[in-house]
């Protein structure tokens, strides 16, 4: 099978396509993985709907991907270490992760990939949006890119519970051990497969530049954060049952709307492993 097999739509000028002509209950051909992944390198994230499958193939397509890894602070679900729940639940006001983010920056090595699948959605909103950092980096002036090139970033777990993430609330309820991570990374990251520069800090997980405080680191960052999240980098997802996202950690961010009180909203998600950011 070859990419004219597969239907792409981007969903907008910066990020995002869908794909369709997949289906995911039969392991895909060699030819089919190697075309969506150039489709997912080109757009960054890349969504394929009804895909009623079970964890078994939700891992299996995973690992035609990348390597699975295990979440840091939450237990995968029964007889699936991978596969973790990301849910809100009815009487919940905060949601999971609800700040615009990459995943788990403050790892030594983040993860490269992230696949979300819907199991259940509310009856309106939810949706997810996404944000192309390769994008908010080629806009910068050059003597903004410039500065960048030579701060690196320091990115904790702990600043979860002040962005109110529901990630750290949550832990209690997760693994036994509770501990906090911390990782410096280069401000804009090189992508290892493409070679594009992207901005690599983010609102959830970086608290300052390295040799900096955080009150001198501040200012800068507010501005960058801001700008990361420019709707003309941005795509919109509305998730459906059986929707699966594939993102690439690397290079984009992400952002729950957290607009269905009331409503129940669970997610399967498998991060893939990834190397060591590079500026």
């Amino acid at each position: 099978m070859s990419d004219k097999s597969m239907g792409v739509t981007r969903l907008a000028g910066a990020i995002g396509a869908e794909v369709s002509g997949l289906d995911l209950r039969e392991p895909l051909a060699a030819e089919q993985v190697a075309a969506l992944r150039r489709i997912w390198l080109e757009h960054g994230v890349v969504f394929l709907r009804d895909q009623h499958i079970t964890p078994e193939q939700f891992l299996a397509f995973a690992q035609t991907i990348g390597t699975p890894v295990e979440y840091p602070f939450v237990n995968g679900i029964a007889g699936y270490p991978y596969i973790i729940e990301v849910k809100k639940l009815e009487h919940e006001r905060v949601n999971f992760g609800g700040v615009w983010h990459s995943d788990t920056a403050y790892l030594d090595q983040p993860p490269m990939a992230t696949l979300l699948l819907a199991r259940e959605v509310p009856p309106h909103g939810g949706d997810t949006l996404f944000a192309n950092q390769v994008a908010a980096y080629d806009s910068l002036s050059d003597g903004m890119k410039r500065l960048l090139g030579g701060l690196r970033c320091v990115n904790s777990s702990d600043k979860a519970d002040t962005s109110r993430t529901r990630e750290d609330r949550i832990a209690e309820g997760g693994r036994a051990e509770r501990r906090s991570y911390e990782a410096e990374h280069p401000a804009v990251r090189v992508h290892p497969e493409t070679g594009q520069r992207a901005l690599y800090m983010n609102a959830g997980h970086t608290v300052r530049f390295a040799g900096m405080t955080e009150d001198e680191s501040a200012p800068l960052l507010h501005f960058l954060h801001e700008h990361q999240k420019k709707e003309e980098f941005t795509c919109r997802f509305r998730w459906k049952v059986g929707s699966i996202a594939l993102w690439d950690n690397r290079c984009t961010h992400h952002y729950p709307v957290n607009d269905y009180h009331g409503h129940r909203r669970v997610m399967h998600r498998i991060t893939l492993a990834g190397d060591v950011p590079a500026g």
